[in-house]
């Protein structure tokens, strides 16, 4: 049985439990069906039976959605992004989200080739954009978003839109690679409105090291095929600094040099840091896809990471290479 089997049969059994514990008394149920009967033609008695054995399937079925149903609060690896775009230029597709816990920035963007539209979501309680207000009204090249007075630089191929949404949350449209970036960034910018969507890849964190929260969670690729996941952490009194960083994808690591440990159960390796690179664990996971552990921690300390790392049976990598979702 694999490990997701055995979860969903456990949630299953615990709502049969619960189901149990809510039911009333067998010697209450067999007398009203003895009434009944006396009233009622046998054709009855089955139909109650039958109705009887729905409720009893409907509620476990309910149960286990209940159970699987996503997060009601999100952690980091499974953000919610608030914004996004309702035109693009032809040939986009989208192929990045990025998010996190508190004042984490929200991230989406689209890709035509080396062309590049990024839409990015910062919060005003970060001290970085507290001040963007008075940013905006200082400068001289102006414009309006909805209404909203916008800020607007670049020249040729690259532009950048920045404008409050509201008093929480600063915007910017980002445009590279196109030859009249301004217009297309202004376009772009008028079309974004608030639309939820979720960022949910293929791993989780478990248990991080002392002193470690979780700061991102990245999925990316340019379609389903190539689809990636990436967690990092970082120390909370310093979150634009991970320090631990998971990546699960397609692609195996290919290093120099590894040693051989032990990782998730079996076979993993060991890569030693060096000048400019992280020390790193990766191991193969059940799927064929690839897990690594990196960052400045001890071997033990990545290897403890890698072992706790939750896999999810149904990462959405649906809207990579699509247009917009």
């Amino acid at each position: 049985m694999t490990r997701s089997e055995h979860e969903t049969e456990t949630l299953i059994r615990d709502s049969l439990e619960r189901l149990a514990t809510r039911a009333p008394d067998g010697h209450a149920v067999r007398d009203a069906l003895t009434r009944a009967g006396r009233k009622r033609q046998p054709s009855s008695r089955l139909a109650l039976v039958a109705a009887a054995v729905v409720v009893l399937i409907v509620g476990v079925v309910a149960g286990t959605q209940l159970l699987t149903r996503p997060d009601p609060v999100p952690a980091a690896s499974r953000p919610v992004l608030g914004y996004g775009p309702e035109w693009l230029p032809d040939g986009f597709t989208e192929q990045y989200r990025e998010g996190g816990p508190g004042i984490t920035p929200q991230v989406r963007q689209w890709a035509a080739g080396a062309a590049r539209v990024t839409l990015t979501a910062y919060s005003t309680a970060d001290p970085e954009w507290s001040q963007t207000a008075l940013k905006i009204a200082a400068i001289k090249d102006q414009a309006l978003v909805h209404g909203r007075v916008a800020m607007l630089t670049g020249t040729g191929g690259t532009a950048e839109l920045t404008w409050l949404a509201d008093d929480e949350h600063v915007l910017v449209v980002q445009v590279l690679g196109l030859p009249d970036a301004r217009a297309t960034a202004q376009r772009v910018a008028d079309s974004v409105a608030g639309r939820k969507v979720g960022v949910r890849g293929e791993v989780r964190f478990g248990a991080l090291p002392a002193g470690l929260a979780e700061r991102s969670a990245v999925v990316q690729g340019s379609g389903p095929g190539n689809a990636g996941t990436e967690l990092t952490a970082a120390d909370p009194a310093r979150p634009s600094v991970p320090l631990v960083r998971v990546t699960a994808g397609p692609n195996p690591p290919t290093p120099d040099v590894a040693l051989s440990v032990t990782v998730r159960g079996g076979e993993g390796f060991f890569v030693a840091p060096a000048p400019g690179r992280d020390a790193m664990v990766f191991t193969r996971l059940p799927s064929g896809r690839w897990l690594r552990v990196s960052g400045a921690r001890p071997e033990a300390e990545l290897v403890a990471v890698a072992n706790g790392v939750q896999l999810d049976p149904a990462p959405d990598y649906g809207w990579l290479g699509k247009v917009t979702s």
